[in-house]
């Protein structure tokens, strides 16, 4: 039968890390990610930035260059924040910081709307 070493006083604890190894075990013991991941989406985000600069070149006019435009920069923007500032595994980060400031604009633009409706009513019933 093995027997586990004993500590001085008799009970059988697990030695305790050494001063300069515990301060820091917590900070690298996250996951890490593939570097093969970053390479994709490094060239996913060169081929939307070709693919927005081409809109220019093509010389595309009106709503539709528009349109293309704040595609590609909402999707070179999502992947950034999604990947390089790891949001994409922080399920209440994303939450906080990609949904809450959204909102919190249309429902300013929303108040700001029906102060303008109101007082443009205002104006046209007492200002003929």
């Amino acid at each position: 039968m093995a027997s586990t070493p004993a500590s001085p006083a008799g009970s059988t604890t697990p030695a305790q890390p050494a001063a300069h190894e515990s301060g820091h075990a917590g900070a690298h013991s996250g996951q890490q990610h593939p570097i093969g991941l970053y390479l994709k989406i490094w060239l996913l985000l060169f081929v939307l930035s070709t693919l927005s600069y081409l809109v220019d070149y093509f010389h595309v006019t009106g709503y539709l260059r528009w349109t293309l435009i704040l595609v590609f920069m909402a999707l070179k923007a999502g992947l950034i924040v999604a990947v390089f500032m790891h949001m994409a595994w922080e399920r209440m980060a994303l939450i906080c910081a990609i949904l809450v400031p959204p909102l919190c604009l249309l429902v300013l633009v929303w108040l700001m709307a029906e102060e303008a409706n109101y007082t443009f009513l205002t104006r046209g019933i007492f200002f003929r």
